[in-house]
């Protein structure tokens, strides 16, 4: 069983950033891509960022030119960078791989 752990979540003011960090035990690069997801409440999980082995990354519109996917090799450690947060980003972030079960999630509220 491979499971993920998220962290880096909290409260947030609207416009103000936030990097999540996902990482696991070792130092092993993935062989799979690795994917961002998030739940608003009371709406469905969706995904919304992955980056592939090679370094190409993917984005939902509703982030994409905010929200930024990058990976660590050494580290093995996968973040997601967002910027210019409005209370609709509120929600649990999860990260994810091919063949991982979810995690817990981290909590992300945008709010004055």
């Amino acid at each position: 069983q491979v499971q993920f752990v998220e962290s880096g979540g909290g409260l947030v003011q609207p416009g103000g950033s936030l990097r999540l960090s996902c990482a696991k035990s070792g130092t092993r690069i993935s062989r799979y891509a690795m994917n961002w997801y998030r739940q608003p409440p009371g709406k469905q999980r969706e995904w919304i960022a992955s980056i592939s082995p090679t370094g190409t990354t993917a984005y939902t519109d509703s982030v994409k030119g905010r929200f930024t996917i990058s990976r660590d090799y050494a580290k093995d450690t996968v973040y997601l960078q967002m910027s210019n947060l409005t209370p609709e980003d509120t929600a649990v972030y999860y990260c994810k791989d091919l063949v991982s079960t979810w995690g817990q999630g981290t909590q992300v509220t945008v709010s004055s």
